[in-house]
Formats: structure tokens, C-alpha cells, sequence
């Protein structure tokens, strides 16, 4: 998604998670820019390495897992997800 370069930000997320979906509307809504991922509808090997991503930052394999400059923020936390934007 397109908006303001605040660094590295990736949301592995699932298709179906209404906080997933609470996520990437919140960042959406800050204007930032962000990749995003819906790990669940990916196949074989590139579902594979996703997992592998997010179980680097969350073992738990928990969503959502937002990654925002290699800080991990696991669930919708929009406080922390503001702090760690400099919002």
C-alpha cells in the first residue's frame, strides 16, 4: 500500500481475521506505507517462507503480526503500532 515511508513495515495477516483486517484499515488510515501478506491464501513454498518470516518474529505464528522495522507487534495494538510509527 502506498502513503508516507515510515521505514520497513510489513503485515503478514490472514484473509479471513477481523483483526487482521482492523490492522491494515488503521494503517491505511495513517497515511503510512506498508506491504502486507495473507499468508493464507498463499501455497506451497511461498507459504512456506512465510511462515518461516513470521515465526522469526512471533513463534506463536499468531495474526496479525505487524513488523515494523524488524519490531514485531503481535495482535491489533494500535497504541503500540503508533509508537512504533512515531505517530
Amino acid at each position: 500500500m502506498t502513503g508516507k515511508d515510515k521505514g520497513k513495515i510489513m503485515l503478514y495477516a490472514l484473509s479471513t481475521c477481523i483483526w487482521c483486517k482492523k490492522t491494515k484499515e488503521f494503517l491505511s488510515s495513517v497515511g503510512v506505507a506498508f506491504d502486507y501478506i495473507y499468508v493464507d491464501l498463499l501455497k506451497g513454498e511461498e507459504r512456506a517462507k512465510a511462515i518461516a518470516s513470521v515465526k522469526r518474529f512471533n513463534p506463536s505464528t499468531s495474526f496479525p503480526t505487524l513488523v515494523v522495522n524488524d519490531k514485531a507487534i503481535i495482535g491489533f495494538k494500535e497504541k503500540e503500532i503508533k509508537e512504533a510509527l512515531g505517530l
